[in-house]
């Protein structure tokens, strides 16, 4: 059996892409013996990528998959050019099995009031011999919206890294939050003391935010001292609002892979999609609000944060080592 990933890449992407794609291709190459096929595209608007997407389309696409025995593809999706996505499902044999792993909805993040373009995604995806959804709630929401082919659950993004947090015996109930501090506009409330990690700080927060610089993804779990980590979105701390607030209510959330991976137990908001992985795996604290904060970690005793700890090891061997998107793509396979 031939099984290849195609991932496209944007080529003003720092590392030359972003790291769960990166994971992906990896884990699928050591573990499943995929072959991978990868494009670096200007995928913008500009002249000089219109001009550069002719030589795309008529030389680098058909020479890529030209000759090549390919039973199964799978595609990390979306690829942010129509055109170049049709180009590259006609360049392939019409015996070719195609499979989307979805990094991004847009119908359900930036264009989610849409209707023409919720359609044109829903037909894209039907489209495919198979679909990898984040998770169980999203799956629903494809359903709902039309989605006929099989899908298979992620249930978290894997993430490869040799870093973990350091070893804790003691809880301190301290918390961080990693993330482009730029959109995190819910730091500038004082609700806990918090440490934060991250490109892009504001210039000023509350005396209870200590910037503690920023780190590459394979460098940041080594640094990351504090008993927890956070997952919030917005500008509010009584829920997760705005574009990427309510898109938590679907997605998977690469920071929380980036925390548990570390080894440490998270806190996410109670409508978050993952709250329920949070629970079932008891890998960490659901909220409703940030306020609860101050309770639930004072409440919390050492014992319970300790077993909370221990477990959030157990999933972050399962991360290190490409356990779910193993087992979503072996199920899509293994199920034609």
């Amino acid at each position: 059996m031939n099984n290849y990933l195609l991932s496209v890449y944007d080529k003003t992407e720092y590392n030359a892409g972003p790291k769960a794609k990166r994971d992906i291709s990896r884990i699928l190459s050591e573990k499943l013996n995929f072959k991978n096929i990868e494009f670096y595209f200007n995928l913008d608007n500009t002249i000089f990528s219109k001009i550069n997407k002719i030589k795309y389309l008529n030389w680098d696409i058909p020479r890529k998959l030209k000759n090549k025995k390919i039973d199964n593809i799978f595609i990390q999706y979306p690829i942010y050019s129509t055109v170049v996505i049709k180009k590259i499902l006609s360049s392939l044999d019409r015996d070719v099995k195609v499979y989307y792993i979805v990094h991004d909805l847009e119908s359900l993040r930036l264009f989610k009031n849409d209707e023409n373009y919720l359609s044109e995604e829903i037909n894209r995806l039907n489209d495919a011999d198979g679909i990898i959804s984040h998770n169980s709630i999203m799956t629903k929401w494809l359903k709902e919206n039309g989605v006929k082919t099989q899908v298979s659950d992620l249930e978290i993004f894997d993430y490869l890294t040799k870093n973990v947090a350091p070893e804790s015996n003691s809880y301190e109930k301290t918390l961080c939050y990693a993330g482009n501090l730029q959109k995190s506009d819910f730091l500038v409330n004082e609700f806990y003391p918090i440490d934060v990690y991250g490109p892009n700080p504001k210039k000023e927060y509350p005396k209870t935010v200590s910037y503690k610089g920023v780190f590459t993804p394979e460098e940041l779990p080594k640094h990351l001292k504090e008993n927890f980590g956070l997952i919030w979105d917005g500008n509010r701390i009584d829920e997760c609002n705005g574009v990427y607030g309510e898109y938590m209510k679907y997605n998977n959330p690469h920071k929380v892979s980036l925390y548990l991976s570390s080894g440490l137990p998270v806190i996410i908001w109670e409508k978050a999609a993952l709250a329920e992985f949070v629970s079932k795996h008891q890998v960490g604290i659901v909220v409703g609000s940030l306020a609860q904060l101050q309770n639930k970690l004072g409440s919390l005793t050492e014992e319970e944060y300790l077993n909370l700890r221990y477990n959030a090891q157990l999933v972050s061997e399962k991360l290190k080592n490409g356990y779910y998107i193993v087992k979503a793509v072996s199920n899509l396979i293994d199920n034609k």
